[in-house]
């Protein structure tokens, strides 16, 4: 399969589903080029975005155990596919 580089954007509500973020994140990290991370603070919500690089189903499998958490907003957008 061919792979695609994006960027996962997401958006934590739910201060309690952190810790499995990580975890998550942490079994994926082989696709993960990158990370930013801010808390917004004042809002008690933290915002990441993070640039990948993978399959369509690799990534696919990250961004889907990362939207099954609860309170945790993602959205992706990648590249065309290329060797």
């Amino acid at each position: 399969m061919k792979k695609r580089i994006g960027v996962v954007g997401i958006v934590v509500e739910n201060m309690n589903s952190t810790l499995k973020l990580n975890a998550i994140l942490h079994d994926h990290a082989d696709l993960i080029l990158g990370r930013l991370g801010v808390p917004y603070k004042e809002k008690n919500v933290r915002v990441l975005a993070l640039i990948v690089e993978g399959t369509t189903d690799q990534i696919g499998a990250l961004t889907g155990k990362l939207g099954n958490l609860s309170g945790v907003n993602v959205k992706t957008a990648l590249s065309k596919e290329y060797s």
